[in-house]
């Protein structure tokens, strides 16, 4: 007990700061003042996966959780990433997207925070945890929708998307990624016209994002996730009694399906994507994490190239 007050004392003008932070990024780009990154590192493509020189069945933008500070995938080594496009070779993936800055600009790239990432890691988790409230909170959501789903589109064209093509788009998102992929949606629906599906892993947002212009949202969840569950409890949007918020309208739509991907946790040896825990099956939790996410891509691809022939029947 002696040492919580000194905790807190210590921790109490770092929250402060990083919040101070998280909101000048923010307005920084609002203002004009500084231009998102456009370019990525030399010889790192916009995406991998299908031949760049054919439509590949969909594209799939990975968001990662908290742990993302730079351009390749940092939670789990990439692992996903890699087996979504050795189990799919029909998708083009892009995991290199940053959602937790709206400049587009990775934190081991600026030299103070390299700094700190040697020195004191936690404080680059920490401006990620206050980049999700950020992009929550009602005064600035609205200007962090568009600044990241600019980036999102951004990088889609630079992966060959053509905007009105009727290629689908998924936004698969991990923990608060989720924050970043239902904020995109109205911009992305702008920007490219595209059949958004979005898969939620362990997802942790407020339920407030306008959900009307995605076609479905698939949540994989488990009972031992406990992250994912405080954002249940902490945000109102997501309680049955906010009718009106974004979350509650797309339910009563039936626009959001729930997978139980049991006992996964959501970090750690037992999470959803790691590659030792087993299951009964002798799946390994990322192999069946991987497999639900293709199987799930392939029913929303089939359905949308079937509403397309209708069309133009």
């Amino acid at each position: 007990m002696n040492g919580f007050p000194l905790l807190a004392l210590l921790l109490g003008p770092v929250l402060l700061a990083e919040a101070l932070l998280a909101r000048h990024e923010l307005m920084t780009y609002t203002a004009g003042w500084r231009t998102p990154a456009t370019g990525l590192p030399q010889g790192m493509p916009y995406a991998r996966g299908a031949d760049p020189g054919r439509p590949p069945d969909a594209y799939v933008v990975y968001l990662d959780g908290i742990g993302k500070r730079r351009f390749r995938d940092t939670r789990d080594g990439g692992r996903l990433v890699t087996a979504l496009i050795a189990g799919a070779p029909e998708l083009r993936v892009l995991g290199q997207v940053q959602p937790y800055s709206p400049l587009a600009h990775p934190l081991v790239d600026r030299p103070v925070w390299e700094w700190l990432r040697h020195h004191v890691g936690l404080l680059l988790f920490l401006h990620n945890v206050m980049q999700i409230f950020v992009a929550a909170d009602h005064r600035y959501r609205p200007l962090y929708n568009r600044a990241v789903g600019a980036q999102i589109a951004h990088q889609l064209r630079h992966a060959g998307y053509r905007p009105g093509s009727g290629t689908p788009v998924v936004l698969l998102s991990y923990s608060g990624g989720a924050q970043v992929a239902t904020g995109a949606v109205g911009e992305l629906d702008t920007q490219l016209g595209a059949p958004l599906l979005l898969i939620t892993l362990g997802g942790f947002h407020n339920g407030a994002n306008d959900l009307t212009h995605a076609r479905h949202l698939h949540r994989l969840t488990s009972g031992g996730d406990r992250i994912e569950r405080v954002g249940t409890w902490i945000f109102p949007q997501r309680w049955r009694l906010s009718r009106r918020s974004g979350w509650n309208r797309a339910v009563r739509a039936g626009k959001i399906t729930v997978h139980p991907l049991d006992p996964a946790t959501h970090v750690g040896p037992r999470s959803y994507i790691s590659p030792e825990a087993l299951l009964p099956d002798g799946r390994s939790h990322l192999d069946r994490t991987a497999d639900t996410v293709i199987a799930l891509i392939r029913a929303h691809c089939g359905a949308a190239t079937e509403a397309a022939t209708r069309v133009r029947q």
